[in-house]
């Protein structure tokens, strides 16, 4: 028995190019890619979803065949670029006992420099004062307790509202199909059920890939990897074994998605998506106009959905499930109010811990790394880099960043005033440096 519904008589209908363009795919696209951020989130795509065209055009590109490259053609990204799980650059490294100079490393280098600009928010700022000309930071990671595998799993998010609020699309959808079932428009129930269907089985497909760290493996013999990430106000100081660093600096996030390297499942899946979009264009004319509502509803609301999935910060998610992988290694910063006692903290820190007794100690170069951090190529600031390299390899309790002698017999006046000023920013650094002894557990 069906109810007599004056929409069911009605004979107006809906524009349906219209509805289909004022849905986009962008929020739906943007959704689809935090599936593997989430657990649980493959099993929750049982919905009808707007802007299959546009997914299934986008992720339609992953599939390697001369088949799939006809019916989605362009580039053929491989999963971590297609998901943003990778692409991105990293800050220049150095490492000051190996010698490495990476001009840009990898995506988990840049997660690392973005988790350090959050520390600003999330950890304590020491301000030493001084002359203010230039202000920057120094960020301490120790990742010595750092203990990634060689494919271990990445840790995904456990964020409950994200999952349970997954249960509103898929309440709309089934409550708007079992509607237009009461009211015997089985055109429109039919669209809504595809419409679930194809949604579910492409999120839960997509996000079967499983997220792991591929590593690379340094050489036992290889000496420490403490280095330090250049940004442009800040410096991030590595301290660790070379595994643990090029963990960071070298390795990458990758995306198994389990269906050889041409990963036709996706492909079946994007054509499955594609169909949907069709079907639904050609026959949502031939729905009832109350079941034509139902189903813009049922799109409506899980639309608001996608845009929820959208708004979360992915990079943000995905540094913090980086730091949890990395077992929270902890961060130290320090607020600096110039470059010169920014770079003469940094290069102190770098030297803590230095065994001075090993004729390998030759290779830290403190000079080299202070031009490294400042490249000022003039009298002063070369004068500079001598006195406080010398500085930092001293043996002495009490350092000297007094400018006098051999330093400044060459220098005129105003370049002596000048090469004080710089000193005593420097003298500020190290007084951050001693800071850092007592809050980062730091070997002299």
């Amino acid at each position: 028995m069906s109810i007599n519904l004056s929409l069911n008589k009605a004979s107006f209908t809906l524009d349906t190019s219209g509805v289909m363009g004022f849905f986009g795919g962008e929020e739906a696209l943007s959704a689809m890619s935090t599936v593997h951020l989430y657990r649980g989130r493959r099993w929750l795509g049982w919905y009808n979803s707007p802007g299959s065209y546009t997914v299934a055009k986008k992720f339609g590109q992953l599939a390697k065949s001369r088949f799939w490259d006809g019916i989605f053609p362009g580039p053929n990204p491989t999963p971590e670029e297609m998901f943003g799980l990778d692409g991105k650059v990293g800050p220049r490294f150095i490492g000051v006992f190996s010698g490495t100079d990476m001009t840009t490393t990898g995506h988990l280098a840049y997660l690392t420099a973005q988790k350090a600009k959050e520390a600003k928010e999330t950890e304590e700022k020491i301000h030493l004062g001084g002359r203010i000309t230039a202000p920057g930071s120094v960020s301490i990671i120790d990742v010595d307790s750092v203990k990634l595998k060689q494919g271990g799993d990445v840790l995904t998010m456990k964020v409950y509202h994200v999952l349970c609020a997954a249960a509103i699309p898929i309440t709309s959808s089934l409550a708007t199909c079992l509607a237009c079932a009461f009211v015997r428009d089985w055109i429109a129930f039919g669209l809504i059920i595809v419409g679930m269907v194809s949604n579910g089985l492409s999120c839960f497909v997509i996000g079967s890939g499983k997220l792991h760290f591929q590593l690379v493996e340094p050489s036992t013999y290889a000496p420490r990897g403490d280095g330090f990430l250049m940004l442009r106000n800040d410096i991030v100081v590595l301290k660790g074994a070379e595994k643990e660093v090029t963990s960071i600096t070298k390795a990458k996030l990758v995306l198994d998605m389990g269906d050889g390297e041409e990963f036709n499942t996706v492909g079946i899946c994007s054509l499955l998506l594609l169909s949907q979009f069709l079907i639904q264009l050609l026959l949502v004319p031939r729905a009832t106009l109350f079941g034509q509502i139902m189903f813009l509803s049922s799109l409506a609301v899980s639309w608001a959905y996608n845009s929820f999935l959208s708004s979360l910060e992915k990079e943000k998610i995905q540094t913090d499930l980086l730091w949890s992988s990395l077992d929270e290694p902890p961060i130290t910063k320090f607020a600096l109010p110039n470059r010169g006692s920014q770079a003469a903290c940094a290069c102190f820190v770098l030297h803590a811990g230095v065994d001075m007794s090993k004729k390998s100690s030759a290779n830290f170069k403190p000079k080299k790394i202070l031009e490294y951090m400042i490249p000022n190529d003039t009298r002063v600031w070369e004068a500079w880099r001598e006195h406080v390299a010398k500085q930092v390899l001293s043996k002495r309790t009490i350092k000297d960043f007094e400018p006098h002698g051999e330093l400044i017999e060459d220098l005129e006046d105003e370049e002596q005033q000048l090469l004080k000023q710089l000193l005593a920013d420097a003298k500020y650094g190290y007084g951050c440096y001693q800071r850092s002894l007592e809050t980062c557990g730091l070997i002299p």
